[in-house]
């Protein structure tokens, strides 16, 4: 991606919020053509290593923008990216290694302390290869490759995987998903359609997990078009402030629970989201009053939020935009329709038949973006399958114009609510003083809301049982600090952990 953006927009500008942790004397303001020749340098270091093509080279290392440089230079000598999340506990990083079945490992001395006490987990790895940092017992510094002859790319077969990412893992170990340059391709252009109408004029910055396919294709993206970029790993309110400020982008994209931390930003001074024209939103659907502030936030004549509904192992799904006069208006769980020309969309009941409009069943979808497999758990990925058409795992339905509403996971559907989903934006929108919540079921079955409210402040019981008046019945709300709910790595809320942890809660005070 690099080699060939610089060859056409190779003093394009990017914006960084932290230097490189590999090479920090580069600092925060670099260009395509730079970059391109640290993923060209790094790639000859990979190389004159011992990694070679279709090698498994697993990444998991401090959250830095450097995640991406590697994952390039290992795809550049034609070996497989596995992008771990800095987020994963070390018990479960170790799992998904050995998953990968001695991989390359790519870390960093910090990582290893904070991860692993100080000692390298040498014997789930080929090798482990330190980026940053002193060489410790059981790795090689990378740098000691330093000054390799550069090569020449190599270029897999299209259905051949090219990179391995990691499910969200909101119901517990996450699953490796196996992308090909094919099912990549694939996801990329109906988002490169999407953003031609701010090719080269807008700013775009970048503030989501850089283990996620999704960064990918829209770096990709930015880098063909020639887009000035920011890339941001700390996402706190006050540090964006200050870095919007300073770039002004005009598209901004972030994780939809990020989205809720900087409604804060639509009252900062220097209004930092003044120049924004295009909001993009993917991994979860938003809520509306996140969406309202945001377009509010902008001072553009006709700024636009764009919804992508979809999944790690799917890519975009859905489509849809919200104005700012839309915003107010719009029903939360439409989540928009199928993208055209590039998926089908149908909803099935539970004995895989197509069921009526406006009835609820399984979201099924037929795209050429699907991944490979999951890794080492075919008889899993086969169980999604209907012949050609994929199981998404989310219930909802599809109106008389073909529109697509989302209810709930399966796994986490509950029988007394029509929709948790729908619940928690309904309480989202009346309370503003929530910050998260997140409605799963108690140990008899009955709705529980865990709250997370701004500032951890003390739920207000009055305002709480007027919102929920005309609601279903539920238990009564549990308060959580914010950083105590289990999260991934794009912040979503881990429910199936979150209840686990509300049972041992409640087995302990009894």
């Amino acid at each position: 991606m690099f080699s060939d953006a610089a060859k056409r927009n190779g003093g394009v500008r990017i914006y960084l919020d932290q230097p490189l942790q590999l090479d920090p004397s580069r600092g925060t303001e670099t260009t395509v053509g730079e970059l391109a020749d640290v993923v060209g340098e790094l790639s000859a270091r990979l190389w004159a290593a011992g990694v070679r093509p279709s090698e498994r080279v697993a990444i998991y290392k401090t959250n830095n923008f450097d995640i991406v440089l590697l994952a390039c230079a290992a795809a550049r000598i034609g070996a497989v990216p596995a992008l771990l999340s800095p987020a994963l506990p070390a018990p479960i990083a170790t799992e998904l290694l050995r998953r990968l079945d001695q991989p390359w490992l790519l870390t960093d001395t910090d990582k290893i302390d904070s991860s692993f006490g100080g000692n390298a987990p040498a014997e789930a790895a080929h090798r482990v290869l330190v980026t940053a940092g002193q060489e410790i017992d059981g790795t090689t510094a990378l740098s000691d490759y330093a000054g390799a002859a550069r090569r020449e790319p190599v270029r897999l077969h299209p259905r051949q995987p090219a990179l391995i990412t990691h499910s969200s893992g909101t119901t517990g170990v996450p699953k490796l998903a196996v992308h090909c340059g094919d099912s990549l391709w694939h996801r990329m252009l109906p988002q490169k359609i999407m953003a031609w109408p701010i090719r080269r004029t807008e700013t775009a910055a970048l503030c989501m997990t850089f283990v996620h396919s999704r960064f990918y294709n829209a770096l990709r993206v930015f880098l063909d078009y020639g887009n000035p970029m920011v890339i941001a790993t700390d996402h706190d309110p006050k540090r964006i402030a200050r870095l919007f400020a300073h770039t002004r982008p005009g598209y901004v994209e972030t994780h939809p629970n990020t989205y809720i931390d900087w409604e804060e930003l639509t009252d900062a001074p220097l209004a930092p989201l003044a120049n924004v024209r295009c909001f993009g939103g993917t991994f979860d659907a938003m809520h509306p009053r996140t969406i309202q502030r945001m377009l509010g936030a902008s001072h553009r004549r006709f700024p636009i939020f764009l919804q992508l509904y979809g999944q790690s192992e799917t890519g975009p799904v859905c489509v849809r935009f919200f104005t700012r006069r839309g915003a107010a208006k719009t029903a939360a769980r439409f989540i928009g329709i199928p993208v055209p020309w590039f998926v089908r969309l149908r909803v099935t009941g539970h004995d895989g038949k197509p069921v009526r409009r406006k009835e609820i069943g399984h979201l099924e979808v037929k795209i050429s973006s699907r991944i490979l497999t999951y890794l080492g758990e075919q008889d899993r990925y086969a169980e999604q399958l209907r012949g050609k058409w994929w199981r998404m795992g989310d219930m909802g339905s599809r109106d008389r114009w073909g529109r697509v509403y989302l209810m709930d996971r399966e796994v986490d559907q509950i029988d007394s609510m029509d929709s948790n989903l729908k619940t928690e934006d309904i309480l989202m929108s009346r309370l503003e003083e929530l910050r998260e919540i997140a409605i799963v079921a108690g140990s008899s079955g009955e709705p529980v809301p865990v709250i997370c409210t701004k500032g951890e402040q003390p739920l207000d019981m009055q305002r709480w049982r007027l919102a929920t008046s005309d609601l279903p019945p539920m238990a009564a709300p549990v308060q959580l600090p914010f950083d105590e709910v289990p999260r991934t790595s794009t912040w979503k809320v881990q429910r199936s952990e979150l209840t686990r942890l509300l049972g041992r809660a409640k087995s302990g005070q009894a």
